[in-house]
């Protein structure tokens, strides 16, 4: 356990004052629900001998924040006067695209919030299966008995839904800047320039970004019109072609490329979402088209799947650790009936894998 530092001028507290004010602030910041772990537990976790636990809890008693309930029980918790106990709560998450379900960070976020007393369950259609439709976003939330909602990449349309009937939500990337809702995500803005600059730098000219229909309409978002803009100030006119429109679908898939590259073909292409980036790889592959020798490719989302490719995959990655905290500590909040807004980015930067390289000339 942590020991106080020794101060001159101060008195020293002993192991087992230590103790009381340990267990008396996690009993205040509602680490524990109803009882408080046993007496073996305790002690282990100190790495106090269980004699000192006992006393210190026996001081908890008197303070009024533990009730015994005699000999072997768990010792019930009591909720300091004026304050007011968490709750558990019953989070939903709407993914983007079902097949996320098993992301790693996913699987950390379901973890860490089931740890924290919470219970989660995932919705078994994704936003891009229900259209980003309100309506029927808005009818599955209604049946649903969620307290809370985590919602990946939303429209903004979608989570200003969320927000006018006030219900509790965290929006996980997707359109939330400047609205007064919980979120998290990474920075992708400044990477966006880096890589256009990194491309030209390897004599590309013809840059297209393939953005999901959330990213483009009904304006392209702050990354998109990052891209655009950087294109602009490496002397590169920027038009639809840079940014194509095209139905999130896997039947259009084969479709845009084919278009893209029947007449001026791409030599560089920066691709959102990992699951598209492996759609359009392979259909490039089946037309003869590789990377790097043909067209230089750049996911804009990081993949554990990456790692087992070869060529490794270019890509851009950030601290999937850092929003996973962000959502826990709002669901904290939330359990504690504070109201939480904030929104925070996280730094990303580009990985350069062997799908990047020099223009075909």
């Amino acid at each position: 356990m942590v020991r106080f530092r020794e101060m001159s001028g101060i008195r020293f507290l002993s192991i087992t004052e230590q103790v009381t004010e340990y267990l008396r602030g996690e009993l205040l910041r509602g680490r524990w629900r109803d009882v408080l772990p046993g007496l073996p537990q305790l002690s282990k976790e100190l790495d106090v001998d269980p004699k000192t636990v006992t006393i210190a809890l026996r001081q908890l008693e008197t303070q009024g924040l533990l009730i015994p309930q005699g000999a072997g029980k768990r010792r019930k918790i009591v909720a300091p006067k004026g304050t007011r106990p968490p709750h558990k709560l019953r989070i939903g998450i709407l993914l983007h695209w079902k097949l996320e379900m098993t992301d790693g960070y996913l699987v950390e976020l379901q973890h860490q919030l089931l740890m924290a007393g919470h219970e989660v369950f995932f919705y078994g259609k994704g936003l891009t299966e229900l259209k980003m439709d309100v309506n029927r976003v808005a009818n599955l939330v209604r049946q649903s008995n969620a307290d809370a909602w985590v919602v990946l990449a939303a429209s903004r349309e979608l989570l200003e839904w969320f927000i006018s009937e006030k219900i509790p939500a965290f929006a996980l990337f997707g359109r939330r800047r400047e609205l007064l809702i919980a979120g998290a995500g990474p920075n992708k803005e400044q990477t966006y320039r880096d890589v256009v600059r990194r491309l030209t730098e390897l004599g590309h000219r013809r840059i297209v970004l393939l953005a999901m229909k959330v990213r483009r309409l009904p304006q392209p978002g702050a990354t998109e019109r990052a891209f655009l803009e950087e294109l602009e100030a490496q002397g590169i006119p920027s038009s639809s072609y840079n940014l194509p429109d095209w139905e999130d679908s896997p039947e259009e898939v084969p479709q845009l490329l084919d278009s893209l590259f029947r007449l001026t073909p791409p030599t560089a292409l920066l691709i959102d979402e990992a699951y598209l980036f492996h759609a359009v790889k392979y259909h490039l592959s089946r037309r003869g088209i590789e990377a790097p020798e043909d067209v230089s490719l750049i996911c804009t989302d990081p993949d554990r799947t990456f790692a087992w490719c070869r060529p490794t995959i270019a890509h851009i990655t950030w601290d999937h650790l850092h929003v996973v905290r962000r959502v826990v500590r709002w669901a904290k909040h939330l359990s504690h009936g504070k109201t939480d807004i904030r929104q925070s980015l996280t730094s990303a930067h580009l990985v350069e894998g062997g799908t990047i390289g020099p223009a075909k000339r």
